[in-house]
């Protein structure tokens, strides 16, 4: 028998409509594993998984947003991360 999987999804009006979705034991155990793995809920895995698929949400895009030379976080976070972790060793050997 297959399991359920009841997806919610939010419309543009803000309301909300259940999906019930039947499947093999097979892929709802990959379905629970891959939200595991990515600690997000199985709805949220499978609205990804739709959105990606009829093309509401484009990868790219997101590339995009991330090359396109804007600051995002800490921009400096990544400098002197030597010097950074020396001063923590040392202040840690000291006490």
């Amino acid at each position: 028998m297959a399991e359920r999987i009841e997806v919610i999804r939010a419309d543009i009006e803000g309301f909300r409509v259940a999906l019930s979705v039947r499947l093999d034991p097979a892929l709802e155990a990959r379905v629970e594993e891959e939200s595991k793995r990515l600690g997000i809920s199985k709805s949220d895995l499978v609205k990804d998984a739709l959105e990606l698929r009829l093309g509401l949400k484009n990868p790219y895009d997101l590339l995009r947003q991330v090359r396109s030379g804007r600051p995002m976080g800490r921009p400096d976070a990544s400098e002197r991360t030597g010097a950074a972790l020396k001063a923590r060793l040392r202040a840690k050997r000291s006490d």
